[in-house]
């Protein structure tokens, strides 16, 4: 199967909307496109750089700032937010 993809004037590309379902890519993912050599000549491969299982883990990071990060500690830091020892 092929699908056919636009690129206009300022080099942004329109995806049909059934080649995105088939990536799995929504606006705004991030997609790599990669080069590769064969032996009849270079072909291209897209595919999509999701990393959302990932994204949550740098924005606690304002909350440990400072911190300490020994167990014992961290479990006293969430006791003491519930209102009792863990």
């Amino acid at each position: 199967m092929s699908h056919t993809i636009k690129l206009t004037s300022k080099r942004q590309a329109t995806f049909p909307v059934q080649l995105c379902r088939e990536l799995g890519i929504q606006p705004g993912d991030e997609l790599v496109l990669e080069r590769k050599e064969l032996e009849e000549g270079p072909v291209w491969i897209l595919t999509s750089q999701k990393q959302h299982s990932q994204t949550w883990f740098g924005r606690l990071s304002k909350y440990a700032s400072g911190k300490s990060h020994e167990m014992e500690d961290i479990r006293t830091s969430i006791g003491s937010g519930l209102g009792r020892k863990i």
